[in-house]
C-alpha cells in the first residue's frame, strides 16, 4: 500500500473539510427557508441572508461581521467607545469581559434579532459599529434590513444602516467622500438640524463633490407610525447608474439618485463593490448632546439583513424612431425631440442618458417623472415621456476685432518681397541712368512705396489676420443617442452597455 498517497490524500480531505467549515460558517445564516420576492413582474430571489436565528443568546458571527473599536470620534465627534463581542481582538480593556445580555453592546438574542445597544456605564457611553468589509461585499441588488430604532425624540443617539465603497480598503485606498456612501436609513432628533425623529427616516448618498452633506431625501411614516414601536424595512433596489430607495414597500420608493443629479463634474462611485455597515453612535454631528433624556439603553434591533439579485434580466425597453433634430448653432428653441419609451408593465423604473457627437455641443436628457426627472416608471397610470435637448454653440463672426497688419499675414513674406524688389530697382535703376531729372528720381521713389503700402494691405482686402470662420458648433450632420439602463443592468455603467438605445438624426445650420 502506498502510505505516501494515504497521508497526502488524508492531508487533502483535512483540507476540504476544514474549508466547508468555514465556508459553513461564513454562510451560517444563510437564505434557507427565505422567500422570494417580487415587485411587479420581477422576481427576487435571495443571495445573502442574515436571519439571526440562534436559538440561545449570544455573539453575532464574526466570520460575517467586523467591529470598529475604540472611541477616536469616527470623524464626526462622536463620543461612543465601540466595543466587539467578548474576546474580539483589539477590544478596548474597558469594554465589558463577561457575556450578558445587559452589558453586551453586540449580541443575538435567541429570538431572531440581533441586538444593538448604547450603554452609559458610569459617563462613558459604550456602543457598537458592525461591518461586513474584508468579508463580504455587494454589487447590485435589492438591498435591504428589517430594523426597530431606539427612541430619537431627545438629543444623543445616532442610529443607522449603511455602506461603504470597497475601495476605501484598497492599497492606496480611496479616501472618503471620493469611495462614496449611502445611508440607507439614519435617525437622529429633530432637536438636530430638524432630523426625522421616530417618524422619519433620512437617505443621503455621498459623494467627491457633495462631501458631508450629500444629497437625499426624507420620508415620513404614515398614519402616525413610528420607527421605535414596530420593525420597518429600510432598502434599494441598486442597478447601473440608478439607486431607488424605500420603506416597507420596494414597489413605492421615495428616492431616486442617478448621476445626473449631481453636480457638474462629480463623479458617480456607485458602480462598484461596497460594505454594508449598521451602528449607534452617540452624540456627534447628528447625534447632539446626551442627557438625562437619553435612553440608556439605546436599543436597536434587526430581525434580517438581505442582498436579493433579479431572477431574470428585465425585457429592454423600446425606444422607438424619435423625430430628428435640426438647430442653428446657438438656438435655445427647437433643438430637442420628445418620444415615449415602450417598458414592460410591472418591470420597475428605467434610468435615461445621453451623449452627442457635435463638436462644441452637449445634451441632456428631462421626464415627465414625478419623483425624479431623469427616470420613467413602468408602471405610471400616465406613459411618461423622455425628452433630449442639445445644447449648441453659437458661430459668432470675428469682424468686430481689430484688424491686424497685414505684414504678419502668412502670405505677406512673398508680396512683401516683390515689393522690396520694386523699390529697390527704381532706386538703384534711376540714378544709374541719370537721363532723368531728379523730379524723376522722387517720383519713381513716390511710387515705390506705393507699391509696397498696396502689397501690405493687399492680403485679405485690409481685414489683416482676422476672419469670419467658424468659431462655435460648425454646421453638419451629427447624432444625438439616448441610452437607457434598467434595474437589472449590472454592468459598470457605461453607455456601450445600456439596455437599449437610439440615435436620433442632428443637423446643426
Amino acid at each position: 500500500m502506498n502510505w505516501r498517497f494515504i497521508c497526502r490524500l488524508r492531508c487533502f480531505l483535512a483540507i476540504v473539510i476544514l474549508f466547508l467549515a468555514i465556508t459553513g460558517r461564513a454562510h451560517a445564516q444563510g437564505c434557507n427557508g427565505v422567500s422570494s420576492s417580487a415587485t411587479g413582474s420581477v422576481t427576487w430571489n435571495p443571495q445573502w441572508c442574515q436571519e439571526f436565528n440562534a436559538t440561545t443568546a449570544g455573539s453575532p458571527d464574526t466570520a460575517v461581521w467586523a467591529f470598529d473599536l475604540g472611541n477616536g470620534g469616527f470623524g464626526n465627534n462622536e463620543l461612543e467607545t465601540y466595543c466587539g463581542p467578548l474576546g474580539y481582538s483589539g477590544n478596548p480593556s474597558n469594554c465589558p469581559s463577561t457575556f450578558s445580555t445587559s452589558t453586551s453592546n453586540a449580541y443575538v438574542d435567541g429570538s431572531g434579532h440581533l441586538v444593538l445597544q448604547a450603554i452609559n456605564n458610569g459617563g462613558t457611553w459604550f456602543s457598537a459599529r458592525m461591518k461586513t468589509q474584508g468579508l463580504e461585499n455587494f454589487q447590485y441588488g435589492r438591498i435591504e434590513a428589517s430594523i426597530q430604532l431606539p427612541d430619537t425624540t431627545n438629543q444623543g443617539l445616532w442610529p443607522a444602516f449603511w455602506s461603504l465603497g470597497s475601495d476605501i480598503g484598497a492599497s492606496p485606498p480611496v479616501q472618503w467622500p471620493a469611495c462614496g456612501e449611502v445611508d440607507f436609513m439614519e435617525d437622529w432628533s429633530p432637536q438636530v438640524l430638524n432630523g426625522p425623529g421616530p417618524g422619519g427616516n433620512k437617505t443621503t448618498i455621498h459623494t467627491t463633490a457633495t462631501g458631508g452633506n450629500g444629497i437625499g431625501g426624507l420620508f415620513t411614516f404614515p398614519n402616525g407610525q413610528q420607527a421605535d414601536t414596530n420593525f420597518h424595512t429600510y432598502g434599494t433596489i441598486w442597478s447601473a447608474n440608478m439607486m431607488q430607495f424605500y420603506v416597507d414597500d420596494p414597489t413605492k420608493p421615495f428616492l431616486i439618485e442617478t448621476p445626473s443629479d449631481l453636480p457638474s463634474g462629480d463623479t458617480w462611485p456607485f458602480n462598484a463593490n461596497v460594505f454594508l455597515i449598521t451602528n449607534i453612535a452617540v452624540g456627534g454631528t447628528l447625534g447632539g448632546t446626551p442627557s438625562a433624556s437619553t435612553p440608556n439603553p439605546g436599543i436597536m434591533m434587526l430581525d434580517y439583513v438581505r442582498q436579493y439579485q433579479p431572477s431574470a434580466a428585465i425585457s429592454a425597453p423600446a425606444l422607438g424612431t424619435p423625430a430628428p433634430i435640426t438647430v442653428k448653432a446657438g438656438a435655445t428653441s427647437g433643438n430637442s425631440s420628445t418620444f415615449l419609451p415602450t417598458l414592460a408593465s410591472g418591470t420597475g423604473y428605467v434610468y435615461f442618458s445621453c451623449s452627442t457627437t457635435a463638436p462644441k455641443a452637449s445634451c441632456a436628457v428631462s421626464t415627465t417623472d414625478p419623483l425624479n426627472p431623469y427616470v420613467i416608471n413602468s408602471s405610471a397610470g400616465t406613459a411618461e415621456s423622455v425628452t433630449v435637448a442639445v445644447k449648441t454653440t453659437a458661430n459668432t463672426s470675428a469682424s468686430n476685432s481689430i484688424p491686424l497688419p497685414s505684414f504678419f499675414h502668412p502670405k505677406m513674406p512673398n508680396r512683401l518681397a516683390l515689393a522690396m524688389v520694386g523699390f529697390l530697382v527704381s532706386v538703384v535703376v534711376a540714378p544709374v541712368a541719370r537721363r532723368r531729372s531728379r523730379e524723376r528720381l522722387y517720383a519713381c521713389t513716390l511710387v515705390a512705396g506705393l507699391i509696397l503700402t498696396a502689397a501690405a494691405w493687399s492680403c485679405g482686402g485690409g481685414n489683416g489676420g482676422t476672419s469670419s470662420g467658424n468659431n462655435g458648433t460648425p454646421p453638419g450632420s451629427y447624432t444625438v443617442t439616448v441610452y437607457a439602463f434598467t434595474e437589472s443592468n449590472s454592468s459598470n455603467g457605461s453607455n456601450s452597455n445600456a439596455d437599449a438605445s437610439v440615435a436620433i438624426p442632428l443637423t446643426v445650420n
